[in-house]
């Protein structure tokens, strides 16, 4: 395995853009008269070779059905070239990997430097240290968006190769720090470019082989740390680290993309340590890690639905500039605090980590939205460990990851709802009308919490409500009541046969049918194997890992949300066998594991059922969804009272249609999403998220689009916002995302006023 840094030659970055391809529909020929010629594109390392791109990459094009305001032209410079490796650094080999040894001591006491404020930077993957995912630039306002044009497209050069297609997500959020960019591609190549030219600094690539892929090659972002006791020409004084979907920490100097020798192994810490049987796929680290009084903080996705007997989910804490282990949150066994005994492993199958926490430096805790167990859909072989702390926000004390509190979404979880939003930091009033610190929680169920972050306790009314519990394989598992907001759900009510649809009448009478013969009580209705049942909204509902953004100044929420339905069968074992589903540790390593939706054929193996989903109920005839849209939305929410200020569908039908055909139609009909938005000072939302491809500008006062610009792949991934030169910036990665059906890309794409 071969770990490169390649200093880039500087050179200006080309501008593509290009019409996509449908989202809820699958790719299909008849797209391609939408798309014009193919442009030049930038050499790359062969180790980063393009495979087959789902769609040439044409020149810039603003033909959108909503859109104002004129695009960008492209300029003659055929684009950045990142193929020469100039890098005299020695090779960080995964066989040198640094394990845990004995855990060292935290650093003691709260970073004596200022956080990092959002402004002209944006320091972290929420924008803030509050994950506010807001910035008080305000250049860019209502009044000259239509103006804006591209100021940069550069290509990070990751795109999958044959055997990885089908397996790319990559949902880069950059940071801005200084003059720089930094992030990571899909396969957590890190790269480093100048945010004002996109002009490459340098990149340096971990070496992630596609058989580490689990669901998806993603890679959401990189933390950045300043050390307060180097000095200021120390290499590696500010730092880049990230963790990768083959399981490790590297930590590279912020301004050459060289190895922190002094972070584990020349860079690298091996987080298989203690883990178990190093099975590609099954442990990988998506998310940017949380860096808190000097303590980086990560957790893990543990691929769902394979066995029992799966990873850990364990957290871990390790020092930010040696890389040293300093202790472990094994939520049944807090023994192994200091790691497990010789031969032992942390506890397996618990629920884990997968999305992004948050740091909270003056209280010195972190704030990590758990998942499910290993196997999502069935219960009653689970401890009471698991019961106790799945799907919950829990926060630990970040100087020897103890926990402090934790609050839970749902009792008892057999639908996928794992918290895969990141907190928001806040202040809000408290029992006495006094401002308290508070934490902002979404759900996949569409409920939004708000906590006192000192206890946990609601400061916002939460409610119990009565769930169903007949129809269930285990009856005497399932919770009869589950936790709810009061304050404010992005829930919608609960569907009815006449909600069903269809593009024709017949696919409409098939769904209605399919509606009748379903198991269906409402929100709650448990897994059920002698029939489908439905579950509403679906493991894809409400909020996920691009969460809500927040403008305390103005008061308003803004939550983009999903509102499909998914219909699941759990599978008898018997059956289950004879269809050959088998765990991942029975497959062919790097086989096609990652091609499906999770859930769709998963083996559960140790539980007496596989489940079956089918994500977003697609008709079996059209492949479109069985319910009516919208299918997805955003919202305004008043952060004081919790009534909704707007609620506008998202996203049009011009990439969607039956039997994989794009209608092209500008219809705002309200598609799924994926990824969260960014709020400016002017009132200003931006977001992409839509599987229609376009990137928009919404003005916050009213939900009305006021531009949008197409992309040339998917643009799902959240959305950032900086300043160079006193000109505001605007920036979206458009890398597409294989389950919500959108064109691979691997474009970051910069806007700004003329």
């Amino acid at each position: 395995m071969t770990h490169r840094l390649t200093r880039s030659p500087r050179s200006s970055a080309a501008l593509v853009v290009c019409l996509a391809l449908p989202g809820l529909a699958s790719p299909n020929p008849l797209a391609a008269q939408d798309a014009p010629q193919q442009v030049p594109q930038p050499a790359v390392p062969e180790r980063l070779a393009p495979g087959a791109r789902t769609e040439p990459a044409p020149e810039s094009s603003q033909a959108e059905p909503d859109a104002t305001g004129p695009a960008a032209e492209a300029p003659s410079d055929p684009g950045v070239e990142v193929g020469a490796d100039t890098s005299t650094a020695p090779p960080a080999d995964a066989t040198t990997v640094q394990e845990q040894g004995p855990p060292a001591e935290a650093p003691a006491g709260r970073d004596p430097r200022p956080l990092r404020q959002v402004g002209a930077d944006w320091p972290y993957w929420g924008g803030g240290a509050d994950a506010r995912r807001f910035s008080p630039l305000a250049q860019i306002t209502p009044d000259n968006v239509g103006g804006l044009e591209r100021a940069f497209v550069y290509r990070t050069g990751d795109m999958p190769s044959a055997a990885a297609e089908g397996k790319y997500a990559a949902e880069t959020t950059p940071l801005k720090v200084g003059d720089s960019l930094v992030m990571c591609s899909a396969k957590n190549v890190l790269i480093s470019i100048d945010a004002a030219t996109g002009e490459e600094n340098w990149r340096y690539d971990t070496g992630v082989p596609d058989e580490a892929i689990p669901y998806s090659a993603s890679c959401r972002g990189v933390s950045v740390y300043t050390a307060p006791e180097l000095a200021e020409d120390d290499i590696c004084k500010t730092r880049v680290i990230e963790g990768t979907i083959d399981a490790k920490l590297v930590a590279v100097d912020e301004a050459t993309g060289v190895p922190c020798e002094d972070f584990g192994e020349n860079g690298v810490v091996d987080l298989w340590t203690d883990i178990g049987e190093r099975v590609p796929g099954w442990y990988a680290v998506t998310a940017p890690p949380a860096i808190v009084r000097g303590v980086v903080v990560t957790g893990a996705q543990v691929k769902d639905g394979q066995a029992e007997d799966a990873p850990s989910g364990v957290i871990r804490g390790f020092d930010a500039v040696t890389g040293a282990f300093l202790w472990a949150w094994d939520m049944d066994n807090p023994e192994n605090a200091d790691g497990p005994a010789e031969g032992e492993t942390y506890t397996r199958g618990t629920p884990n980590m997968w999305t992004t926490a948050t740091g909270d430096e003056e209280l010195g805790q972190v704030y990590l939205p758990m998942g499910n167990s290993s196997v999502d859909y069935y219960g009653s072989n689970r401890i009471e460990s698991e019961n106790e702390w799945a799907t919950s926000l829990v926060a630990l004390d970040v100087t020897t990851g103890e926990p402090v509190w934790h609050f839970q979404t749902v009792h008892h979880d057999v639908w996928d709802y794992d918290l895969g939003s990141q907190a928001t930091l806040i202040d809000y009033p408290g029992p006495e009308g006094e401002e308290v610190p508070a934490v902002l929680l979404p759900s996949k169920q569409g409920d939004l919490y708000i906590l006192d972050r000192r206890t946990g306790e609601p400061l916002t009314p939460v409610g119990e409500i009565e769930a169903p519990t007949a129809g269930s394989v285990e009856p005497d598992f399932i919770s009869p009541t589950q936790p709810v907001s009061e304050w404010h759900t992005l829930r919608k009510d609960p569907l009815k046969e006449s909600d069903m649809w269809g593009f024709t009448a017949l696919d409409q009478l098939w769904c209605r049918i399919q509606f009748r013969r379903s198991n269906y009580e409402g929100f709650y209705t448990p897994p059920s194997s002698d029939r489908h049942w439905i579950q509403y909204p679906g493991y894809n509902g409400g909020s996920d890992w691009g969460s809500v953004a927040v403008d305390v100044e103005r008061g308003v929420i803004v939550a983009n949300y999903n509102d499909v339905p998914n219909h699941n069968r759990l599978i008898p074992r018997e059956e289950a066998d004879a269809r050959n589903l088998r765990p991942i540790t029975e497959q062919v390593s790097g086989g096609d594991g990652g091609s499906n939706a999770e859930g769709a054929g998963d083996p559960q193996a140790g539980a007496p059922y596989a489940i079956e989903v089918n994500a977003g109920w697609r008709n079996d005839i059209t492949g479109m969804p069985c319910t009516a849209p919208p299918y997805g939305g955003i919202r305004a929410i008043d952060l004081a009272t919790g009534e909704t200020l707007w609620d506008q569908p998202l996203g049009t039908a011009r990439r969607n249609g039956p039997f994989g055909i794009p209608s092209y139609l500008p219809m705002k009909i309200g598609t799924p999403n994926n990824g969260g938005s960014v709020l400016t000072g002017s009132g200003l939302i931006f977001i992409g998220a839509a599987t229609d491809d376009l990137f928009r500008a919404i003005d916050i006062e009213t939900g009305e689009t006021l531009w949008s610009d197409v992309l040339p792949a998917g643009g799902q991934a959240n959305p950032i916002t900086y300043e160079v030169d006193g000109q505001q910036y605007v920036l979206i990665a458009a890398t597409g995302h294989h389950f919500m059906e959108t064109p691979t890309g691997d474009y970051l794409i910069a806007y700004k006023l003329p």
